[in-house]
C-alpha cells in the first residue's frame, strides 16, 4: 500500500449565522456534514470538530451588562473598592471596569509594571533600566510615574491605559486611585475590600493579600472576577466556574457577552451532543471541543494572546492528555543516522510502532511540545478561524492524531 502524501488536514467550516438561542449543536454537525458532502471528503474516526467559544455563549444568551457587574460589586465588596492587576485591554477589562465603578465612592487601581501579566507594556522598559527603581519592591504613586515615565501610550493601540482606565473610573463617579506596585500586599492598607482581577494567577494573589493580613482583627474582603455574575440568575447570563473571566465586550453600549457553560438547560455538555450527532449522522466516532484564546506569544509585541483563563473550556474525553511522540529529527540524526531511503523510512517507522506508552522523560522525546492536547487543538483552531471576518466558528481536524507509520 502507498504512503500517504498528506498528513493533518485543518478546515475552517463556514456556518449560518448563529443568533441567540440558537441550537448550536444542529448547527454545527449540520454545517460538518454539509461541507464534507460538498467539499468530496469523508469523515473518520479520531476527527476533531470545534467550535469558538463565541457562538456557543451566544447561543445560550449568556451576556450581562454593566449594571448588572455594579449590583454584585455593591453586594459582595460593598463602595469603596481596590482592583488587582487587571489586564490593559479595551474590550477584555474596560467595560468590566465601568461596572466595578458604577455607584462605588472610590476604586483604587493596583497596577502591574512595567506590564501587565499579558506582556502589554504600561511603561519605557529602557526609561525603567535605567532609573533606581527596583520593580520588586518599589511602589509608584501616579504622581511618581507620571514625572519618570510622562504619557505613555500603547505601542500597538495607542492607548494611554493609565488615563484610560482613570476616566473610566471617574465618568463612573467613584474616585479613582492609581498605584503601580507588583508586591500585591500593598493593597491591603489601601482599601477595605479587594478584587484581584488577573488572570492566571489569581488563586496565587489571593492567598498572599490573605496570608499577608493574619494577624489582622478585621479579615478583609478578597474576591476575584470568578466570584462575580458567577450564580444563576432568571433575567441576565452567570458562568459558575469563571465568572467575569473570559468576558468581552458584546456591542458597543453596556453588553458584556461571558465564557460559555459547557452543558445545556438540561445539563448535557454540548461536546457530547455533537460527538453523539455526527456518530448518528456517519458513524464515525469524532472528538469535539469547545475553544476560545490560542495560547501563543506575539515574538514583535511580546504579548500573550491567550486573556481567557483555559484554551478550552470543555472537551470530549479523547483530548484528555499530552501527546506522546517521538523526535524523529533526533532518531535520524543519532540512532539511524546511518541510514538512507527506504531503509530509513522502515527504521523511524518500526520505531514509532514500538514506541512506549509513556515517553515522559525519554531522551527520544525531547523537544516535543509537553502541552496538554486541549491546549494545543484550541490554540491551532484559533489560528485557523481566527476572530475577524472569516466567518468560520468551527473547525475539522483530520488526521491529527495520525504518525509516520500509520
Amino acid at each position: 500500500m502507498a504512503q500517504r502524501t498528506v498528513g493533518r488536514t485543518i478546515r475552517g467550516i463556514r456556518a449560518p449565522m448563529i443568533h441567540r438561542g440558537d441550537d448550536i449543536v444542529k448547527i454545527v454537525v449540520e454545517s460538518v456534514l454539509r461541507a464534507a458532502e460538498q467539499e468530496g471528503f469523508r469523515l473518520n474516526d479520531q476527527d476533531i470538530i470545534a467550535v469558538t467559544e463565541s457562538v456557543v455563549a451566544r447561543s445560550q444568551v449568556n451576556y450581562i451588562c454593566v449594571d448588572d457587574i455594579a449590583e454584585e460589586v455593591s453586594r459582595k465588596l460593598g463602595d469603596r473598592v481596590g482592583v488587582v492587576h487587571p489586564i490593559l485591554s479595551r474590550n477584555r477589562f474596560a467595560r468590566i471596569l465601568k461596572g466595578i465603578a458604577r455607584n462605588r465612592k472610590e476604586v483604587l487601581l493596583l497596577l502591574s509594571y512595567p506590564s501587565d501579566e499579558v506582556g502589554n507594556p504600561i511603561m519605557d522598559l529602557a526609561e525603567l533600566e535605567k532609573s533606581d527603581i527596583n520593580p520588586h519592591k518599589d511602589t509608584l504613586t501616579e504622581e511618581e510615574y507620571r514625572q519618570r515615565f510622562g504619557q505613555f501610550h500603547h505601542p500597538f493601540t495607542g492607548v494611554d491605559y493609565v488615563a484610560f482606565y482613570k476616566s473610566i473610573i471617574a465618568q463612573e463617579g467613584a474616585q479613582p486611585t492609581i498605584v503601580f506596585a507588583n508586591d500585591v500586599t500593598v493593597i491591603r492598607d489601601l482599601v477595605p475590600a479587594v478584587l484581584v482581577a488577573n488572570i492566571h494567577s489569581n488563586e496565587q494573589v489571593k492567598r498572599k493579600i490573605a496570608a499577608a493580613g493574619e494577624t489582622s482583627a478585621s479579615p478583609l474582603p478578597v474576591l476575584d472576577l470568578s466570584d462575580l455574575c458567577n450564580e444563576p440568575h432568571p433575567t441576565r447570563g452567570y458562568n459558575p466556574t469563571y465568572g467575569l473571566y473570559g468576558s468581552n465586550m458584546a456591542d458597543e453600549a453596556e453588553t458584556l457577552k461571558l465564557f460559555p457553560r459547557p452543558c445545556n438547560d438540561r445539563g448535557d455538555r454540548y461536546v457530547e451532543l455533537v460527538q453523539q450527532g455526527i456518530q448518528a449522522a456517519t458513524g464515525k466516532h469524532v472528538e469535539a471541543l469547545i475553544y476560545g484564546d490560542g495560547c501563543f506569544k506575539d515574538p514583535v509585541a511580546g504579548i500573550w494572546e491567550l486573556a481567557d483563563k483555559v484554551v478550552a473550556p470543555d472537551y470530549t474525553d479523547g483530548l484528555v492528555g499530552t501527546p506522546n511522540e517521538l523526535k524523529m529529527k533526533f532518531l535520524l540524526d543519532s540512532k539511524h543516522k546511518a541510514h538512507r531511503g527506504p531503509e530509513a523510512e522502515r527504521a523511524i517507522k518500526e520505531e514509532i510502532l514500538q514506541k512506549e506508552r509513556d515517553l515522559k522523560g525519554k531522551m527520544t522525546s525531547e523537544g516535543t511540545t509537553p502541552r496538554r492536547l486541549s491546549d494545543l487543538v484550541g490554540s491551532l483552531c484559533d489560528l485557523v478561524s481566527g476572530s475577524g471576518d472569516q466567518g468560520t466558528p468551527i473547525v475539522l481536524i483530520q488526521g491529527y492524531f495520525e504518525n509516520y507509520a500509520s
